[in-house]
């Protein structure tokens, strides 16, 4: 029944008279509305709270019987001001020039929002849960799980429900089917008595609609609650197995008594493990491996505790039989090792400017000495040669490997250790400056001497045939001396004073550096691959080869004996050394050349002025052409 001063009891007299919305009211009409015959302002012809002029009612019927331009205008018009409306009243029925009418019903919009909705996904977008692993221990199926930030509003559960039931009820059924089809429930018949209230037509709208939007590996998490259920009933099985005999009507009367509760849905967590899945083979290992690595641990405390205390009280004991002893060394090693080694308890005091000037100074002195024999050498000719047979690379090369193989089996002769270690070894506590040069030619590994003179001879040879002795040897011995005056940088600045370091690294890295900086853009094949036509790797990619295998030791945990401040060095003095070079190779040449034209023009001019043609030659060589 409609309420009192609504439309349906204000029509007492509405068949007398008629309003037309494109006229204005005539005389009698307004008489009606002043004495109270026709109540307009209950009149919903639109929902709005206050009443109408006839402009509202001329809106209508434009908007009902018009689909032009202007109902494009006037719609989104009425929207706006349809949205002031506090609250939404049913209309009873409408006025019309007829009189009572069929009930109003609201027209759809004729044109759609031009205006695209666009949803931006950001940080803060909800995300629904659709994994099994990702169930909440609260999740209970009688609550379910939400499945958007907002519920659904009336409107929105309208669309999906066509049976009209309340928005709450509708996001109360959605969130129970979602959270079954991520806990792997839906076909679990024990938790129907949860969603009794439903019908079963709504219950499959809910799960087409869900299916639809939010996708959801059901057949996975069936899956996986399946394979829980199955652990869950092989505990249950053995506590009942450990539990037969006892008696059961205790625990049947103790059910009795209780309440019954809905199911949940989950499964209870098992105990020792915090994942869903409950305490596996490997969570067991993985305790086990714990544990003995903490006992270990204890262990090692323990001993390293006794240790101590056997230190403390000077008493070697058992504890010194369990480690490695040293080697033992002949009467004959052991009297020249005492020599060689020198009785300092610590390394002598000294300034970082005492410990690097003179080294420093001398590794300068070289790379000068280096660039005046490089300006003044001049080849020998063959008939002064010692080997002329041998080509002068392989003859400088071979002299210089030949070298670095005496000083390591000097190596191996205990008479000489105090001289190698006092010259031929970079000592960062005792630096001495000849420990630049000597350290170049030193070497106690034969690995580290054979991998040396291997690149040295593959290498040096190709430079100095490219570059010649004078510049060969001045790149040799800048890249050595330079590289070892960066060590010594290093160990007092930053590595300590207990380093030492020798061998011909730095020097070979700059004669390798060198090469492949000459041959930058020139394409390489190693053994013959890549096969024609693929192009090789050029000299830059074999520079960043070798940069990138000094930079791994650097990022690595692990520790290393490797002088990377002097192979560093080294390289950039090759880089360096051949680019001087070879620009000294050019000017020479130019002046060369220069010299030799000039000579040439000389020497053209004298010939002309010495034999000047006769008038009998030159008639004579007209008369012949």
């Amino acid at each position: 029944m409609c309420p009192r001063n609504s439309c349906c009891c204000s029509f007492k007299r509405a068949s007398q008279f008629s309003i037309t919305p494109y006229r204005s009211l005539s005389a009698s009409e307004t008489r009606a509305l002043k004495t109270g015959w026709y109540n307009w302002a209950t009149m919903p012809v639109l929902p709005f709270p206050t009443p109408f002029s006839s402009f509202h009612i001329g809106l209508r019927a434009v908007i009902r019987t018009s689909e032009t331009y202007v109902a494009s205008v006037l719609v989104p018009t009425a929207r706006v001001l349809s949205a002031s409306q506090p609250f939404s009243r049913p209309s009873c029925s409408q006025y019309s020039t007829w009189g009572i009418a069929r009930p109003y019903k609201p027209s759809k919009p004729i044109l759609p929002n031009l205006i695209p909705q666009l949803h931006v996904r950001t940080i803060f977008t909800f995300r629904a849960l659709t994994h099994y692993i990702d169930l909440p221990e609260s999740y209970k199926d009688a609550e379910g799980l939400p499945f958007r930030r907002e519920d659904l509003t009336q409107r929105e559960a309208n669309k999906i429900f066509p049976s009209n039931i309340p928005a709450s009820q509708a996001n109360l059924l959605l969130k129970v089917i979602h959270g079954r089809r991520v806990a792997g429930t839906l076909d679990d018949p024990t938790l129907a008595r949860n969603t009794k209230e439903f019908r079963i037509a709504d219950q499959k709208r809910a799960l087409a609609y869900l299916r639809e939007h939010i996708p959801v590996d059901e057949v996975l998490n069936a899956g996986l609650r399946a394979e829980d259920e199955l652990k869950a009933i092989e505990q249950e099985e053995g506590a009942v197995g450990e539990a037969i005999g006892q008696p059961q009507e205790t625990s049947s009367q103790h059910l009795e008594g209780e309440a019954i509760e809905a199911p949940t849905g989950r499964l209870p967590k098992k105990p020792g493990s915090d994942s869903p899945y409950g305490e596996s083979n490997f969570d067991r290992i993985r305790a086990a491996n714990i544990a003995k690595r903490k006992a270990e641990e204890a262990r090692l405390e323990e001993e390293r505790k006794l240790q101590e205390e056997e230190l403390a009280k000077g008493n070697i004991g058992t504890l010194q039989t369990q480690q490695a002893k040293p080697m033992q060394l002949s009467a004959f090693r052991q009297k020249y090792m005492e020599r060689a080694t020198d009785n300092l308890e610590a390394p002598p005091e000294m300034t970082i400017r005492q410990r690097l000037l003179p080294s420093v100074a001398l590794a300068l002195l070289v790379v000068s000495i280096s660039i005046c024999f490089a300006i003044l050498y001049q080849a020998p000719p063959a008939s002064r040669r010692l080997f002329p047979d041998i080509p002068p690379a392989a003859a400088t090369c071979l002299g210089l490997i030949a070298v670095n193989f005496a000083i390591y089996a000097l190596w191996k002769f205990p008479p000489a250790w105090a001289i190698l270690n006092r010259y031929m070894l970079l000592d960062a506590a005792v630096p001495r400056p000849l420990q630049i040069l000597g350290a170049m030619f030193s070497h106690q590994s034969f690995g580290h001497l054979l991998a040396n003179m291997s690149f040295l001879w593959f290498f040096g040879t190709r430079v100095h045939d490219e570059i010649g002795r004078g510049n060969f040897l001045a790149l040799y011995f800048a890249s050595g001396a330079l590289g070892f005056a960066a060590s010594l940088t290093h160990f007092v600045l930053w590595r300590g004073l207990h380093c030492t370091t020798h061998g011909a690294s730095g020097a070979v890295y700059g004669v390798i550096t060198a090469f492949f900086w000459m041959h930058k853009f020139d394409e390489f094949k190693v053994l013959g691959y890549p096969p024609d036509p693929i192009s090789g790797p050029q000299g830059l990619g074999f520079i960043g080869l070798l940069l990138g295998a000094h930079l791994l030791p650097l990022v690595s945990k692990r520790g290393h004996n490797i002088d990377l401040a002097s192979h560093f060095a080294g390289m950039l003095t090759g880089v360096l050394g051949i680019d001087i070079a070879r620009q000294y190779m050019d000017y020479k040449a130019r002046v060369r050349a220069e010299r030799l034209r000039s000579v040439g023009l000389l020497d053209t001019v004298t010939e002309k002025r010495e034999t000047s043609p006769t008038v009998v030659d030159a008639s004579f060589s007209g008369s012949k052409r």
